[in-house]
């Protein structure tokens, strides 16, 4: 009996296509998969491309659907079908959500705090019934708690369409808003809500005010942003006296503060923008809580009057050793949140000594930790959560007064859970320019350090967004296999604080990708692993970094993950009209006014330099809907790798037509694909049991 053949790859068709910019001339022959109509994407041939590599995937996985099904079921056992957060007070109710068994979504509950019946707040699967895709963004109550104002996104476009309860009948208001892309905050009589729509290149530049009852077009624009770069945000101080209208861009922001029970006062400006420096604000009895990097990439705390908001004093100073991540106000006392020496701290610090820290210790050697949900002003216990790479996610009520912890919940694992077959350790490996990279890393109990394991590697590297070392159920698939998991806490993210960001953006972006292969080649000297036995992971902007790597390094690795890639990086920062780029220049430069930036960009953009070289087993995933990446950077990737590489390994692309960055939707959609990554892995690195 012979063999069926073996499924043929799509071959993208080419197209002359060029632009000259800054003297030199680009080629771009598979331009034309970016359909011009987008958002919309109705081009018959770019859609027959797409589906056609979506059957070509299908058709290569099908033999693996056996291995994709077990490692779901494995992932499906390890949650709690009918799994409920720990109810938490607010005002004269106790909110809660929960899935029950079977579902995709949750819904949202409260109950008197005086005791009384449940009350169905929001039935997500309700909402999400006959849906491809479904998302909940802003969920917000009125303070009297009579009305529920939420948002929502049906195909991953992001542009959230926002619905308005009343909770005392349970009828929805005739108000409805589309488009919206920010927040929900509510005025303090509840007559209407603040709120941000994205205007045509999704960019959130407006801060409004709907009055209930109104037509949406009588709304009133209370704050409008002219800098296309920035994009504005709505946000409440802890004690919802104060509304802060905040704008910026990646690197510079600015505040300015409404009173909630007048906003159509004159907005105060706490400090007009500075380039460079970026602040936020709490308040506290007519004092300004200002968190800033103003003086050190390590953030200060500064306080200023209401009355003259401009007038700054230090608090707390910058630490060499602390990165100040936030800082919130409760009537007693305040919180402040950061990490020393890249481990998450909590301290409480009282009012009247305010530079004595109450901390908040925890004791294994790699962790994240940080305040829960914590609604309420006036408290005297606050909600924490903890987890580490081996600890599972633990809820918390700490007590200010006596520093006593108490759990309230340990993450359940239905299918068991035995911490002691783990171990974790937190590393520290030279880059090439002798900057010691720390990387958290759990493994099998009994992992061998002679280099015959096999290792998954997962950064991301970017827009100052650290990996936490948490806890992940997905994960055990792989450690149950033998694997080892690591995370590399490259530069780029604020793992070791802002410079740590500083040193992996613009001129310095390669770093991020240098220090990402130089963890791979260290750990493969200590005896971890060893050279094409580590399988990668990144998205979005660690799609880049995965696009960087597999172009300069391909013989390390095993097997990568791409997902929703951001690898047609020149491109995008060359067009204006596209939704990010203009916010995006002071990320990775502007390679339109700037030579330099565009040469840089030119260097390492994963698109432009796909060569004729060998390559790992690849899988590429986009969504047809996503605006942050657009469908067409993965699909140009893919189509070039396809034309260019010399070898035979497997090289996938999946694109989600009904969804957008995120991938799909619900819990165990999401557990599917995670399933499907995982077969992959496993597959190209000779484990398929």
């Amino acid at each position: 009996m012979t063999e069926p053949a073996a499924p043929t790859p799509p071959i993208a068709q080419t197209r002359p296509h060029s632009f000259t910019a800054h003297g030199t001339t680009i080629t771009d022959p598979y331009a034309w998969l970016k359909d011009p109509a987008y958002p919309e994407v109705e081009d018959r041939q770019v859609l027959a491309y797409v589906e056609a590599e979506n059957a070509y995937f299908e058709a290569v996985m099908a033999p693996r659907q056996p291995l994709i099904d077990r490692l779901y079921e494995e992932m499906k056992g390890r949650i709690k079908e009918d799994e409920s957060s720990v109810p938490q007070k607010d005002g004269d109710w106790l909110y809660w959500t929960g899935f029950e068994t079977g579902g995709q979504y949750r819904k949202w509950w409260r109950k008197p705090v005086a005791g009384g019946p449940d009350e169905l707040l929001l039935d997500e699967p309700a909402l999400a019934e006959g849906k491809e895709y479904f998302r909940l963004g802003a969920f917000s109550i009125s303070n009297n708690g009579r009305y529920l104002a939420y948002a929502i996104d049906d195909n991953g476009s992001e542009r959230f369409e926002v619905r308005v309860k009343d909770l005392t009948t349970g009828e929805h208001l005739p108000d409805v808003i589309p488009g919206m892309l920010s927040e929900i905050v509510w005025v303090a009589d509840d007559s209407g809500f603040l709120y941000g729509v994205a205007n045509a290149q999704w960019r959130t530049d407006n801060a409004r005010f709907h009055r209930l009852g109104t037509a949406v077009e009588d709304d009133v624009e209370l704050f409008h942003e002219d800098d296309e770069g920035y994009r504005v945000a709505v946000a409440e101080t802890s004690a919802r006296n104060w509304i802060v209208i905040a704008t910026g861009d990646h690197v510079t922001s600015e505040v300015r503060l409404l009173p909630a029970d007048n906003v159509f006062a004159e907005p105060l400006l706490v400090a007009p923008r500075k380039e460079g420096r970026e602040y936020d604000v709490d308040e506290h009895d007519g004092t300004l809580f200002i968190h800033t990097n103003d003086v050190d990439p390590q953030f200060r705390l500064c306080t200023a009057s209401i009355e003259n908001p401009g007038d700054w004093h230090e608090l707390i100073g910058p630490n060499p050793h602390f990165y100040m991540t936030g800082v919130e106000c409760y009537k007693d006392f305040f919180v402040v949140e950061g990490r020393e020496d890249g481990l998450d701290r909590i301290a409480i610090h009282r009012y009247d000594t305010p530079t004595t820290a109450q901390r908040i210790d925890f004791p294994e050697a790699s962790y994240t930790a940080g305040l829960g949900d914590n609604p309420e002003y006036d408290v005297s216990v606050l909600r924490l959560g903890y987890e580490s790479m081996v600890t599972p996610g633990t809820v918390y009520d700490y007590d200010v007064a006596t520093g006593g912890l108490t759990v309230l919940k340990v993450q359940d694992i239905p299918s068991g859970y035995d911490a002691d077959k783990y171990r974790t350790e937190r590393l520290k490996i030279p880059a090439r320019d002798g900057t010691m990279v720390p990387v958290s890393i759990v493994y099998p109990r009994d992992f061998p350090r002679d280099g015959s394991g096999k290792l998954f590697l997962y950064a991301y590297g970017a827009y100052g967004y650290a990996i936490p070392p948490g806890f992940s159920t997905g994960r055990m698939s792989l450690l149950d296999r033998g694997f080892a998991y690591a995370i590399a806490h490259i530069r780029g993210g604020d793992d070791l604080g802002q410079q740590w960001y500083l040193d992996g953006k613009l001129e310095k972006r390669t770093n991020t990708f240098h220090d990402f292969v130089d963890v791979a080649k260290g750990l493969i000297d200590g005896g971890w692993t060893s050279q094409g036995q580590i399988a990668i992971a990144g998205r979005s902007a660690g799609g880049e970094l995965m696009g960087a790597v597999v172009n300069s390094d391909p013989e390390l690795w095993g097997a990568v993950i791409a997902d929703v890639p951001f690898v047609d990086v020149l491109n995008t920062m060359m067009d204006a009209e596209l939704p990010l780029t203009p916010g995006e220049w002071p990320e990775w430069g502007n390679p339109i006014e700037d030579k330099a930036a565009f040469e840089l960009i030119r260097s390492y953009s994963p698109y432009d330099n796909v060569k004729p070289q060998a390559y790992p087993p690849l899988f590429i995933s986009g969504g047809l809907n996503d605006p942050r990446v657009t469908y067409w950077e993965p699909a140009k990737w893919a189509a070039k790798l396809r034309a260019t590489k010399t070898d035979d390994n497997l090289l996938l692309l999946k694109t989600n037509m009904g969804a957008g960055h995120g991938g799909k939707s619900g819990r165990f959609e999401s557990l599917r694909e995670g399933a499907e990554e995982h077969a992959f892995i496993l597959w190209q690195m000779g484990v398929e049991s």
